[in-house]
Formats: structure tokens, C-alpha cells, sequence
């Protein structure tokens, strides 16, 4: 008996669940009725119509998630074939019509992100990072170089948001006369909603004042929606264009890779690969040492399973927490996503016209200035590699890896270190071993500006293996590091190194006392 009416409240917790569910989900589509209802013209209305049918799916979505989504026991090691080295694709060689691959091309770039981060107004895209050329500037320089090297037609996109679309659309006149077809699109535009009442925070559609903060860019996974409803998918196809290579702007190591090209055009048609995910193996710069010893952090956070039969993207906000630190371990999971993909147009179209893309959702949670607890919901672009047929991930060495995320990794990219050409960044002939320094900044640094006023000259670091700075320093011009470097200056001091200083394993500490390391 006892058994049937705990059968019973079960299900009558299931269906008290689903009727919430029901309810909570009629609010919200209230809601975003009575925010269309606030536009001032026919084309904004119709914009944020579509953004929110591709909200109240993710939101219809969210309510349903119980729990991580996926069970560990059911993880597996991809199969040996589905990860290829970089080096097995690329011994195949090119063939002699490279400008014919080339021109099925179209080079992706995720552009929603702002400078905030590193102390900029404005798009990240605009930051100089190398002989005052931006990072915009460097992508347009290498397709261009591209275009008049093998007579080609590679046009770039940029995915914007609305933080960066007015201020990257006026910068774009400066490259009229460079030899790159460039267009743009937005992505999304999403309510955040409230953590209590999951309701959307912002009562109008307007991006003024407080309401600002009511709205966000929901993740680069939104690009398959957002590209699709711009138009702009279905003119490229009819321009006979196939693949799109998609990167975020500021890694400074995602340029047009031929061999990996013309491994996806060469492709019999029956098994054409629709999406290639470049992964690169953890290395010692990616070990944090902790309390009771090493534990690994992952740069970008997804590593490649196999689930259900298909390569899946595995990130660490689906893992399940006891098995977190085993998901940062080096021993199994040895590689991670450098978000440098290549996916086929028609793929996504077809996807898109199926409503296929089944993309796992990442709760954001984040507190407004008034203090309001708020959340958002966010895919990542390379969780739809389980949606595409033949997809298959290429181990490329870390060199296609080098993104800027703060001044510490500028520094790096400014210095003797690496060189530039065509718009890429090559490491230098000059430096014995072809890893980069480890470089670990203050806060003092944390801003751009504050980091340019404390080098007189970027110092020669072609010997450097290790440089940890801390407080009040300054660097004078011509100074030289190598090996292991580590400059302390205590609160209150501030600790000039002098021009033409060689500092080789060295700690110099508050004050200025130098000592061997």
C-alpha cells in the first residue's frame, strides 16, 4: 500500500513540476510580448522577434535540464582515428589548385567581446598589439595576403555583438581599398532574467541607461542561428563558398591553415567531414601548482569525449563535482579546444531548417550593479560537433594557440619573441626551445595603459622561461630577461630596473636587492 501512494505523490510531483514548468514558460513568453511591444519601428521589432524565438527555446530548455548533462560513466576516449595529429594531415601535402580550396573559403571571426577586461573602452578588437597594429588590423593583413598570394577570393566575416557593432562598422572604412571582401552580422540579443522570478529584468526594448544591463550576448554557440538569420549564410553558399573557418579574434595563432583545408575539400562526397575541431595538448604552462600539489587548469575548458557514439565536447560546467578534479587532470583528458573550427555552410543550413542544433546550455549567473542577482543563458559554438556527420578533431601543435586575454599575454606578443609577417606572429629562429616563457603580471599591469607606461621598451625575453612581477615596478629601455625571473616590490616601494639591466635568474625583491635564483 505504502508503496502505491509514494507511486502516487511521485507522480504528483512530476506533475505539480511540469504544470510550474508550464506556467513559468507562459509568464516569460508574456513577457517578451510585452517587450516587442515596445519597439519604435517594424525592422527592431522584427530583429528581436527572432532573437527571442531562439531565447524562449533555450529558456523551454533550461527549464527541462535536470542535473549534468551527461552521466561520467558513460564518458569514453574518442576513438584513435577521430583525433588526427597535425602532422599526419599536413604530410599529405597540397595540391596545385590551392587558390581552388581557397576560394570555397570564408574566414569567421568572433567579435563580440569588449576591452573591459584590459582596462580598454570599445570593442577588444580595436586594442594595438603589435606595432600599433590591432588585432583587426593583423586578420585583415593576413587574408589579404592570402587573396593576392594565390589570386583568391577569401572574404572575412565578423560576428559582432551590440557592445561592439557601432564602433567596429566605423573602423571598417579604413580597409576599403585593402583586397578583402568584409562583411558582419550580430549576434543575438537575450534578456537577462531574474534569478528569483526567471523573468526578463528590463521593461523596454532600449539599450539606455539601467536597461543596458538587462540584456547580453548569449555565447558564440549562438552563431549558427544568428549567421542563418542575418541572410548572409545563404549569399555565401550561392557564392559557392563551403566552409567557414571560426575563431575568436584575439587568438593571434588561428590563421588559414592549408593543409587543414584542403583535407575538408578533399573529402569524398558520401564522406565529407562537416566539422573539424582543432584541439592541442596540455603542456607544463597549463599546471597550476596547489596546496596539495599540481592540479591542472585547461585554457579554454572543453576537451573531446566520446558519448553516445559521437565525438562530443565535454566542458567543465557540465562535469559532475566529484569528478571535477579528474576532468583537470593532464592524464586523461591530455588535450583541449583551441576554438579554432572549420564547419561546412550547407551543414549549418540544413541543421538550422531541422532545428537539430542541440547545443548544451551554460547558466551564467551574475549580479547587476544595484546588486540584482540575475542570470543568463549561454552555448559555447563548439558543442555542436556531436550535430555534424564525419566530425572529426586534428591535434595541431600549440602555436595555433596563442590568445591574448590579458597584458601578460600581451607582453609576450609584443616582445623578440615572435616575429610578424603578412599579418602573422611566427616564433622566432632565435629562441632555443619553442615553448613561451610563462609570464605572470601584477595587478599593477592589469590595464593597457598602466602595463605601456611601465616599459620604457619591451625587454629581450628570447631566453626567458619563467617572469613573475608584482607591485610598483618599471622597466627602463634595452633590458634583457633570461631564464627565470621574479621582481617583488613590497607596498610601498617601487622598483625602477634600469635601462640596459640583463637579469638572468634573478629575484629582486623591495629593496632592489638582487639576488641569484
Amino acid at each position: 500500500m505504502s508503496l502505491r501512494v509514494k507511486g502516487v505523490a511521485k507522480g504528483g510531483m512530476a506533475q505539480f513540476q511540469e504544470m510550474m514548468r508550464q506556467q513559468l514558460e507562459s509568464s516569460m513568453h508574456t513577457e517578451l510580448e510585452k517587450l516587442l511591444d515596445t519597439t519604435t519601428g517594424e525592422a527592431e521589432r522584427e530583429v528581436s522577434r527572432k532573437d527571442f524565438e531562439g531565447f524562449k527555446n533555450l529558456f523551454h530548455r533550461f527549464l527541462q535540464v535536470k542535473g549534468p548533462s551527461v552521466e561520467w560513466i558513460k564518458i569514453q576516449r574518442p576513438p584513435e582515428d577521430s583525433i588526427q595529429p597535425f602532422d599526419k594531415i599536413a604530410a599529405r601535402g597540397l595540391p596545385d589548385n590551392v587558390a581552388d580550396s581557397l576560394n570555397k573559403l570564408v574566414v569567421v571571426k568572433l567579435n563580440g567581446g569588449l576591452g573591459t577586461s584590459m582596462g580598454c573602452k570599445g570593442p577588444k578588437s580595436l586594442i594595438s598589439v603589435r606595432n600599433e597594429n590591432t588585432f583587426l588590423d593583423l586578420t585583415v593583413q593576413q587574408i589579404e595576403h592570402l587573396n593576392k598570394t594565390y589570386n583568391t577570393d577569401v572574404p572575412l566575416v565578423l560576428m559582432n555583438s551590440f557592445n561592439t557593432d557601432e564602433d567596429t562598422k566605423k573602423i571598417l572604412q579604413k580597409y576599403t581599398h585593402h583586397r578583402v571582401k568584409i562583411h558582419t552580422f550580430n549576434q543575438s540579443r537575450y534578456p537577462r532574467i531574474n534569478k528569483e522570478s526567471l523573468l526578463p529584468v528590463s521593461t523596454n526594448l532600449s539599450m539606455n541607461g539601467q536597461n543596458t544591463e538587462g540584456w547580453y550576448p548569449p555565447g558564440h554557440g549562438d552563431i549558427y542561428a544568428s549567421f542563418y538569420n542575418s541572410g548572409l549564410l545563404d549569399q555565401l553558399i550561392v557564392q559557392g563558398k563551403e566552409y567557414i573557418f571560426v575563431s575568436n579574434i584575439d587568438n593571434l595563432g588561428a590563421t588559414v591553415d592549408l593543409h587543414i583545408l584542403h583535407h575538408l575539400v578533399s573529402q569524398p562526397n558520401g564522406k565529407r567531414c562537416e566539422f573539424i575541431m582543432e584541439v592541442t595538448d596540455k603542456t607544463r604552462a597549463d599546471v597550476k601548482v596547489c596546496g596539495g600539489g599540481p592540479a591542472y587548469s585547461n585554457p579554454q575548458g572543453g576537451t573531446l569525449i566520446q558519448y553516445d557514439g559521437k565525438l562530443r565536447l565535454l566542458e567543465i560546467a557540465q562535469v559532475p563535482k566529484a569528478h571535477v578534479d579528474e576532468f583537470k587532470s593532464v592524464s586523461k583528458f591530455k588535450i583541449f579546444n583551441t576554438n579554432n573550427l572549420w564547419i561546412s555552410l550547407a551543414a549549418i543550413k540544413r541543421l538550422q531548417e531541422q532545428k537539430a542544433m542541440d547545443l548544451e546550455i551554460i547558466v551564467n549567473p551574475k549580479t547587476l550593479d544595484g546588486g540584482q542577482n540575475v542570470v543568463q543563458l549561454e552555448t559555447a559554438v563548439g558543442a555542436a560537433i556531436k550535430c555534424f556527420d564525419n566530425a572529426l578533431g586534428i591535434n595541431v601543435p600549440r602555436s595555433r594557440f596563442l590568445p591574448v586575454k590579458t597584458t601578460s599575454d600581451l607582453l609576450l606578443v609584443m616582445s623578440n619573441l615572435y616575429s610578424l609577417e603578412a599579418g602573422s606572429l611566427t616564433m622566432s629562429p632565435k629562441r632555443e626551445f619553442p615553448t613561451t616563457p610563462h609570464v605572470k603580471l601584477g595587478s599593477s599591469f592589469t590595464k593597457v595603459q598602466e602595463y605601456v607606461n611601465r616599459f620604457e621598451s619591451i625587454p629581450d625575453m628570447l631566453e626567458l622561461d619563467h617572469l613573475t612581477v608584482s607591485g610598483d615596478v618599471t622597466f627602463g629601455k634595452n633590458v634583457s630577461l633570461k631564464g627565470t625571473v621574479i621582481i617583488i616590490a613590497n607596498h610601498g616601494d617601487r622598483i625602477d630596473i634600469p635601462a640596459g639591466s640583463m637579469l638572468e635568474n634573478k629575484i629582486v625583491s623591495g629593496n632592489l636587492r638582487i639576488m641569484d635564483h
